[in-house]
């Protein structure tokens, strides 16, 4: 049975709100490729206050950073002298601060990266894309947030640059009549950016095997997804994999949108099924969460459950709020459980949960919504 709108939030204090002011970002880049250093660079110090230095190997990183500690490391994985992984294990180790893993993404170098997360990276992105106009704008929009993102981690021990923005009205216009809750089946929808490879793994690992279909949109690069996904797999008691378009929604299955495609469920006949689009970026990412959260909204409605995670900005804030308007049982993840409370927060602000609950409680609150 559907618990009652309860929301179980304190709200914090002004301080711990408010994002801290910062008047300059000291980023080091640490590349063995000198085109991909000029390229980061270029894009970094489009935003005046970032001040961005540069280092051709780990070695020459670390001498440097003794100088003058960063704010953000972005490094690559492979590289002369000291690999990235052994850097990030280093930093990790002696000297915790926040780094983005910047991969081009071979096979190796994807289970690399995975590997990067678990050892305390904040966020992985792919190297900026050349040649291509279009390509180097969604290069920037991608990479600074990211570096924004990465400053304000909260970094957890193991046991803005102003721009046109587009909403889910360009990849799915919103529809007024909603779906008939008879017709649907249920159906879990989850967004996260910064912090959620690690909160979706708490979280898919509690679900049970018979759990309603998930739909998760997590920000990552193309190719990483499904590395992800398959990592997941292994370690959950349901079924997780990259979601394909056309895919069928199924009990005990949970589908991550790829890198680069939003993902969207749509009814088809008496079922549910995903569907992929290479639309615009929508609320700064492509896949975007608030593209997710509104087709749930339109397709699936009451019988539906939005869950907003972890992450910096605003992607999915709305979305949520369109799920909570067309009945759907709605839950933000708690600051005190989240690496970067943006999103969340942004959801709370609208008006847009049920439930700010810790990470922990999180499927459990969803099956209890969907009364399984």
């Amino acid at each position: 049975m559907r618990s009652e709108n309860k929301t179980e939030y304190t709200a914090p204090g002004a301080a711990s709100v408010a994002r801290v002011a910062r008047e300059q970002l000291r980023v080091l880049v640490v590349d063995d490729s000198a085109l991909v250093r000029q390229v980061m660079q270029a894009i970094l110090q489009t935003d005046q206050r970032i001040r961005v230095d540069v280092a051709a190997d780990p070695l020459i990183a670390m001498a440097k950073m003794q100088k003058e500690r960063p704010d953000v490391v972005i490094t690559d994985l492979e590289m002369p002298r000291m690999d990235g992984f052994t850097f990030l294990r280093k930093l990790m180790a002696e000297s915790p601060l926040p780094v983005v893993i910047c991969s081009g993404f071979a096979a190796k170098g994807t289970e690399l990266a995975l590997r990067a997360l678990d050892e305390g990276a904040v966020e992985v992105i792919t190297k900026p894309k050349l040649g291509v106009r279009e390509f180097l704008h969604e290069s920037a929009v991608l990479l600074l947030d990211t570096v924004w993102s990465a400053a304000e981690a909260r970094l957890v021990p193991r046991s803005l640059v102003a721009s046109n923005r587009l909403t889910a009205d360009a990849v799915l216009p919103l529809r007024r009549k909603r779906a008939d809750s008879d017709q649907c089946h249920s159906v879990i929808a989850v967004g996260a950016s910064t912090g959620g490879t690690e909160a979706l793994r708490v979280f898919l690992s509690a679900m049970p095997p018979n759990c309603p279909p998930i739909v998760i949109v997590q920000h990552m690069p193309e190719n990483f997804t499904r590395a992800f996904a398959d990592r997941l797999n292994r370690e959950c008691t349901i079924e997780v994999k990259e979601a394909s378009d056309g895919i069928k929604l199924q009990n005990g299955l949970a589908l991550i949108a790829p890198g680069n495609f939003h993902a969207v469920v749509n009814r088809n006949g008496q079922g549910l099924v995903a569907t992929l689009t290479d639309g615009p970026l929508v609320s700064r990412h492509r896949p975007s969460v608030d593209v997710l959260f509104r087709s749930v909204a339109v397709a699936v409605g009451r019988q539906a459950v939005g869950i907003i995670m972890t992450g910096m900005g605003d992607d999915g804030a709305r979305g949520l709020l369109e799920m909570k308007q067309a009945g759907a049982a709605t839950i933000a993840q708690n600051e005190a459980t989240c690496v970067v409370f943006g999103m969340p927060r942004e959801a709370i602000a609208r008006g847009a949960t049920d439930f700010v609950l810790p990470l922990e409680r999180l499927a459990r609150q969803a099956l209890d919504s969907l009364r399984v």
